[in-house]
């Protein structure tokens, strides 16, 4: 029996986990007065978001991480990174192209390191060996919410009930983290400067994420295996952002790397 496992969802819960589906399918959001208070607890925001990723019927293709910053997690009043579940048709390989009108409701951009994993993934996993168990890309994660004007006020539990907010995820080239990074302190020390139609919009370092983005991959992976969920081969997650997101707007987005990781590029049209 798993922590989720354990909450039973009142009706108003349940009403919840329905209107999230809802929104999600329709793209009419839903308001945050009408569902504050509902949720007041981690384990069951996540058995909310388990029961909306019930509701969705499709496969899970892997996760975002979301609060890795002392930043963000003050602005969501929590003191933890927390999770979300992405369906596999929402990892979209760069350059990917993406319909404001027909895909989104009120995105943002952030940029990330994804990991996916080889092998299946324990919590009993160092940081070095997640260093040789995956592979590593650079993304354009586009955060998302079932929520009208949701950023930055949306309270921590409809965040994590709203699976972390999670919208879509660009991800460039993959490689073997081991043979990107000699060493696990190498994975803090990414590079990378976001553009809009060509003009700079913010630069930021992967040290931003929990110190190291590594670390963040071990929190997720450790966390799951408590919820008795495993981060499965071939799953992708999209580890926690660099810099604090904007909002996403039509136009041509790119994230440079460096460390060989290239140029991560989504174009949204209206």
């Amino acid at each position: 029996m798993t922590a989720n496992q354990n909450v039973t969802l009142n009706d108003k819960q349940e009403a919840f986990a329905q209107a999230l589906f809802k929104a999600y399918q329709s793209k009419q959001p839903l308001t945050m007065d009408d569902w504050d208070g509902v949720v007041n607890d981690d384990d069951t925001a996540y058995a909310v978001q388990d029961r909306f990723v019930e509701l969705k019927g499709l496969p899970t293709g892997g996760y975002k991480v979301s609060l890795t910053s002392k930043k963000t997690q003050d602005m969501f009043d929590s003191d933890s990174p927390l999770y979300g579940q992405q369906v596999d048709a929402h990892f979209l390989p760069s350059p990917a192209l993406l319909s404001l009108k027909e895909q989104t409701m009120a995105p943002l951009v952030e940029v990330e390191l994804g990991f996916r994993a080889k092998t299946d993934l324990h919590a009993s996993d160092s940081m070095e060996d997640l260093l040789h168990k995956t592979t590593v890309c650079g993304t354009l994660e586009l955060p998302d919410s079932r929520f009208a004007d949701w950023f930055p006020d949306l309270n921590k539990f409809n965040v994590m009930s709203d699976c972390a907010v999670g919208g879509y995820v660009a991800y460039g080239q993959e490689r073997p983290t081991d043979e990107v990074f000699k060493t696990v302190e190498d994975a803090a020390n990414v590079n990378v400067t976001l553009y809009h139609d060509g003009k700079e919009v913010d630069s930021g370092k992967s040290s931003e994420v929990l110190g190291n983005p590594l670390k963040s991959l071990q929190w997720l992976v450790g966390k799951l295996e408590e919820q008795g969920k495993t981060f499965r081969a071939g799953q992708l997650v999209s580890s926690g952002t660099f810099l604090l997101p904007p909002h996403l707007t039509a136009g041509k987005w790119e994230a440079k790397f460096d460390n060989g990781f290239g140029t991560v590029i989504v174009k949204v049209t209206d």
